[in-house]
């Protein structure tokens, strides 16, 4: 049986999603200062990198949404 493109997505979009989550998690750990030092530039940075990347990915879903809608 031929799975839909619709239930592709779904598929690895969960596990894709769940994959990023438990990297953000791995990230946030690494402000324990128990274990870690860091500057605050040094976090500046780590979060504008992740930040940047979530933008992109909305401008890529926003862009796809906006092509399939278009008369």
């Amino acid at each position: 049986i031929m799975e839909s493109k619709e239930d592709k997505f779904k598929r690895l979009a969960n596990v894709r999603v769940n994959n990023a989550i438990k990297q953000l998690d791995l990230i946030g750990n690494l402000s324990n200062s128990a274990s870690y030092s860091y500057t605050d530039e040094e976090v500046k940075k780590v979060i504008n990198t992740l930040s940047q990347k979530i933008k992109e990915i909305n401008l890529r879903f926003t862009k796809n949404s906006k092509k399939k809608f278009r008369l």
